[in-house]
């Protein structure tokens, strides 16, 4: 009698635990891809790049370097005029004349396009509800940014960045089946 006591015990304190949402259990995601810690930290860096006086080595001092920064693109000239001059509306007058310089070096000129992010994704809520499948909230938090760097000779002649400096998003799945939701199909056959 004391051990079916004890096994009932343990049995209501572990639904306790589960009921009352332990969230420290449920997974967590992390990617970053950026030598930069920060959004302001990548978008300093890359305003601080001078047209037509940063170079190559001023890049690699800040640690941008396709070789070193993970996904980064290197264009070719046919990807910078497809980039910049998509249709006849565009004048050469409207390009910025850090773009007319690398449009006109031809094969001396090369970009850089170099996404940087760090982002959390967390599970977060109660843990009964999201192991059984009934529901699931996921918040997305941190920063992307993108910038595009044109060179010729290994000198800067424009930089550009864009970006979200702070993500916040909340996604919420809710399966009124929870653990049965994805069953229905793994039980149709078909002859």
């Amino acid at each position: 009698m004391v051990q079916l006591k004890i096994i009932w015990g343990g049995v209501f304190i572990t639904l306790a635990l589960l009921l009352s949402g332990c969230s420290s259990m449920l997974p967590k995601a992390r990617s970053q891809s950026s030598p930069f810690e920060t959004f302001e930290e990548a978008r300093t860096s890359i305003e601080g790049l001078v047209p037509m006086k940063s170079n190559v080595t001023d890049l690699a001092k800040m640690d941008i370097d396709p070789v070193k920064q993970p996904n980064t693109s290197i264009l070719t000239h046919a990807d910078i005029v497809r980039r910049f001059v998509p249709s006849s509306l565009i004048k050469r007058e409207d390009l910025d004349p850090g773009v007319l310089a690398c449009l006109e070096a031809r094969d001396a000129c090369r970009g850089w396009e170099i996404p940087a992010a760090r982002i959390l994704r967390a599970r977060t809520g109660n843990f009964f509800t999201d192991f059984t499948n009934f529901s699931r909230r996921t918040e997305t938090t941190g920063w992307r940014f993108k910038a595009l760097i044109l060179l010729v000779n290994d000198v800067v002649v424009y930089r550009a960045w864009s970006g979200q400096p702070h993500i916040n998003e909340v996604e919420v799945n809710t399966n009124p089946l929870g653990p049965l939701q994805d069953m229905g199909p793994a039980i149709v056959t078909t002859r």
